[in-house]
């Protein structure tokens, strides 16, 4: 398989420290709000990298931290006069449930910034032993230009850099690119007891902690948004491989980013939507084939139309599996089409052109084009009749790579609609053979009126639900 490295700028063989074994981080969420839709790409997009990595045979250990103490998690919870882990804790689980919504899976280990502050305070105290940080009224900064090739990642050299907009500003500060390590207590927020006084973590140093804790101080991948570049990924280097004296990580793997009127998505800037208010009104399943319709460093520009689209497409896949479930089902015993034989070769070549995308740098738009003609041959398969052992073998490809994208149905209806509805179906096949089509029509009409729509094929009534 070969990556984009953005440490690199090329493309490269994904050989991993470990034979058989990939150690992957991505940077998660600061856990204030709800995430919107430019956050969801880095979520699916790395949990597809993880997906695939898998399928591939890898043994893979995935970290994804919550940051749940932030200058935005302290403001929120003063906002609502509540305490910063109360907010924490609700938006650690609105977060798993839109994870869960959107195939996303959780992560080996999610760990939590002030679940770590023994071991964030290890690494700064390291550094500041080393001559790498220095300590200013209660804070603690990395001096920057004690790292000879700070800048590598972003590709610029030191002296064009500018601070970042997490970077904090003070006169205590040697050198405007330093950045803290530890910030000493204001009055009314939560603090930790340290070496320099009560304080708390700055951003950058929870996921060198995080990564040297539960992965180790050199892994194989480590993932997040372009925007994160810099200042947050290059100064995790900068502290992680001067604390560790060791290569931090391998391959760097960058999202671009979700555009409106193409500007980037963000909250920020006030031009976002949440996933939850997609969903809403759309469901998760678009969202996540809108994700990876594209390839994920490009940038992608989001609307209405577009996630229309997606519904309709993913509502083809869907509906794919439910015609050949159907139809497996139901298919004559000796049943037989012509160029079957071929149809399915042609889904086997299908699922080449599938995994050779995936091989070059995860290209899921490529890929998912692959699983469009799998669709279409399908399709054919069944309109024609086709022997269920040859549908069979080309749904089997089908489930194997729809279950690989985390292309899975959203429930539309409880057991209960299910029960009436096939009662009905039963109900007018009896009405029908009696004759009485008035009442076979009337039945349709009053399925029809609760988004339940019918469709009599050669093996018998499918039955689809939402799709008046």
């Amino acid at each position: 398989m070969q990556v984009y490295n953005t440490l690199t700028r090329k493309k490269e063989e994904l050989i991993p420290l470990t034979p058989g074994e990939i150690k992957m981080y991505a940077c998660g969420p600061t856990v204030y709000n709800f995430f919107h839709v430019g956050n969801a790409r880095c979520f699916v997009v790395f949990d597809m990298l993880r997906r695939y990595l898998e399928y591939r045979g890898y043994k893979v250990t995935f970290v994804q931290n919550f940051t749940d103490i932030d200058d935005k998690v302290i403001k929120k919870a003063n906002e609502e006069g509540v305490t910063y882990d109360e907010i924490a804790k609700r938006y650690i689980d609105e977060y798993f449930i839109d994870a869960k919504g959107l195939g996303v899976r959780p992560a080996t280990v999610h760990p939590l910034a002030t679940d770590n502050i023994d071991t964030i305070i290890e690494i700064v105290s390291e550094l500041v032993d080393k001559g790498f940080a220095y300590t200013a009224d209660g804070d603690v900064y990395f001096r920057t230009k004690a790292f000879a090739q700070y800048g590598k990642l972003s590709h610029m050299p030191i002296e064009d850099l500018e601070a970042g907009a997490r970077i904090d500003v003070s006169l205590h500060k040697e050198d405007p690119l330093d950045f803290a390590l530890w910030k000493g207590a204001k009055p009314g927020e939560p603090a930790w007891d340290s070496p320099w006084g009560p304080g708390r973590p700055g951003w950058h140093i929870e996921c060198s902690a995080m990564n040297k804790k539960y992965l180790g101080e050199t892994i194989d991948i480590h993932c997040g948004g372009q925007d994160l570049t810099f200042p947050h990924h290059e100064n995790e280097i900068a502290q992680s491989e001067c604390a560790n004296g060791a290569p931090f990580a391998r391959y760097w793997m960058h999202n671009g980013y979700i555009n409106i009127d193409n500007k980037k998505m963000s909250k920020s800037l006030g031009n976002f939507f949440t996933v939850r208010e997609i969903a809403e009104q759309y469901g998760y399943m678009p969202i996540r084939h809108f994700i990876l319709s594209a390839h994920y460093r490009s940038p992608i520009n989001f609307s209405k139309e577009i996630i229309e689209a997606s519904a309709a497409a993913v509502e083809r896949i869907f509906n794919c599996a439910a015609d050949t479930e159907f139809y497996l089902k139901n298919a004559p015993a000796d049943a037989k089409a012509d160029g079957e034989e071929q149809a399915l070769a042609n889904i086997k070549a299908a699922k080449d052109a599938f995994i050779q995308a995936m091989d070059d740098d995860l290209n899921t738009g490529n890929a998912i084009a692959a699983l469009y003609d799998i669709v279409r041959e399908l399709n054919l398969l069944v309109k024609n009749a086709a022997s269920a052992e040859t549908v069979e073998a080309g749904k089997a490809i089908f489930d194997e790579l729809t279950t690989l994208l985390g292309f899975v149905k959203e429930e539309r209806g409880d057991d209960a609609l299910i029960a009436e509805i096939e009662a009905k179906i039963a109900e007018r096949a009896a009405a029908k053979k009696a004759k009485d089509y008035a009442k076979a029509d009337a039945i349709r009409a009053e399925l029809l009126k609760k988004g339940v729509t019918l469709e009599d094929t050669a093996q018998g009534t499918k039955y689809k639900i939402g799709q008046n």
